[in-house]
C-alpha cells in the first residue's frame, strides 16, 4: 500500500521534515513501560510525567537531539536479592517525544516515583521581510521602457 503525503503539493515548501518526523512517530515502540501523562500546564507550558518508581536520578537519562526528546532508564543487575514474587518491573525503557520547532525542554524533577519534564514553547516573532525586486542585466526598469504603438 503506497502511502499519500500531504506534504507532496507544490505549495507546501521545505517541510519535509515534518514528514520524517511522522515517519519517527510511526515507528515508535508501542511497548507501553513506562506509563505516562503529558498535561498542559500554562499557555505556552506542558508536562510530561513517567511512572518510574524504582529509579535513581543516576538510572535516567533525558537528551533531545534534534527535535526529538528521548527519555531512557537503566537499571543495574541485583543479582545479590533473592525474590520470592517480583511483580514490579525493573527494566530499562526509552520513550521518544518529537517536538513542535521551537519547544525547549526548561527542567526535570523526579518526585515520589514520577519523574515530570517540563517543556516551553515561545510564543513565535512576527517576521516581515520585504524583498527589492532586481531587473536582469541588458533590460530597462518598467518605469524606463516606452510603448510603441
Amino acid at each position: 500500500m503506497t502511502r499519500m503525503s500531504v506534504f507532496n503539493s507544490p505549495f507546501v515548501l521545505g517541510f519535509d521534515h515534518f514528514e520524517r518526523a511522522i515517519d519517527r512517530i510511526n515507528k515508535a515502540s508501542p511497548d507501553g513501560y513506562p506509563p505516562y501523562n503529558i498535561e498542559q500546564i500554562g499557555a505556552n507550558d506542558w508536562r510530561i510525567s513517567l511512572a518510574v518508581a524504582g529509579f535513581r536520578p543516576d538510572d535516567l537519562e533525558i537528551l533531545v537531539e534534534d527535535s526529538q526528546l528521548l527519555i531512557r532508564g537503566r537499571q543495574a543487575d541485583d543479582t545479590e536479592r533473592v525474590f520470592v514474587h517480583r511483580g514490579i518491573a525493573a527494566r530499562q525503557f526509552q520513550r521518544n517525544f518529537v517536538l513542535a520547532e521551537g519547544m525547549t525542554v526548561t527542567g526535570a524533577e523526579l518526585d515520589s516515583g514520577l519523574l515530570h519534564v517540563t517543556l516551553n514553547r515561545p510564543e513565535p516573532q512576527v517576521k516581515t521581510r520585504r524583498i527589492e525586486i532586481t531587473t536582469a542585466p541588458g533590460t530597462k526598469p518598467a518605469a524606463l521602457r516606452t510603448e510603441n504603438r
